[in-house]
């Protein structure tokens, strides 16, 4: 199965593009009106709020145009760790990791604390699948910042890669705990790349549901369960006797889900 390359890149919003707001003037009253004596009023007319380099390259990315803001980023970055991060990002996109892997190791000349470029360089190491140095560098991210969902959600990828199962569902219900749309969303805010590429996609949806059923989230347990199903997982009777799924066993979506015959997406 292709891999794919799942993104928690830039929280863009919406663009608010700043325009001069013009406003005519009062004209002084014509001969034959009533002089009241005040003067006309006069509309201020705000300036120009003139777009930064940053917020013209996040458009770029918006916009999917990864050439340009790779170059919006690069030739203003000025020794800035957010921008030379950003930077690689955009290579990233693009799949072009060796120069993805250089800004985000200027990025942390620039700011060795820099958390976003420590977990960013970690996955290119999952990409080139060596996945024990991706694993470090999650955890060297999570060590300056904790309270990263998407963080922790890499480290479970990164767990899950090597088959420390257990560890990888440790570090996902974590990443859930801190954020219970971190598996639904592609983009989330902050300067993050996330890689959610497994070769064993049936296994690892399983895991998921196990994570979601044990967070209490039951429908998104069954969602996980069906995809699992749809991609190959085969062992109907460990879903059924998993204690995660104690809670799930009496639903008639679990007993109907497991009646069916898995099909293809």
């Amino acid at each position: 199965m292709a891999s794919s390359l799942w993104l928690a890149t830039l929280s863009f919003g919406t663009v608010q593009m700043f325009l001069t707001a013009a406003s005519a003037q009062s004209t002084p009253p014509s001969k034959g009106f009533l002089d009241t004596g005040q003067s006309p009023q006069v509309t201020e007319i705000k300036p120009i709020r003139v777009l930064s380099p940053e917020t013209r390259g996040d458009i770029f990315m918006a916009e999917k145009r990864y050439r340009e803001a790779a170059e919006m980023y690069r030739d203003n970055s000025k020794g800035s760790a957010v921008l030379l991060n950003k930077t690689g990002i955009a290579y990233h996109q693009m799949l072009q990791l060796d120069l993805a892997e250089k800004y985000y190791r200027l990025a942390l000349h620039a700011d060795a604390s820099y958390a976003e470029a420590v977990n960013n360089l970690g996955t290119i190491f999952y990409a080139r699948k060596s996945y024990r140095r991706a694993v470090n560098q999650y955890k060297k991210a999570l060590r300056m910042n904790p309270q990263s969902a998407s963080m922790w959600s890499n480290l479970g990828t990164g767990y899950f890669a090597r088959r420390e199962y257990q560890h990888a569902a440790e570090a996902f219900g974590q990443a859930l705990m801190l954020d219970p749309e971190v598996f639904e969303s592609r983009s989330t805010q902050g300067v993050l790349l996330q890689e959610r590429s497994v070769e064993e996609h049936a296994k690892f949806h399983y895991s998921l549901a196990r994570t979601y059923a044990k967070a209490g989230m039951n429908d998104r347990a069954l969602q996980y369960i069906r995809k699992a199903l749809e991609e190959g997982y085969k062992e109907k009777k460990k879903i059924v006797e998993d204690p995660a799924f104690a809670a799930l066993r009496e639903l008639p979506e679990f007993k109907e889900l497991l009646a069916l015959e898995p099909r293809v997406l």
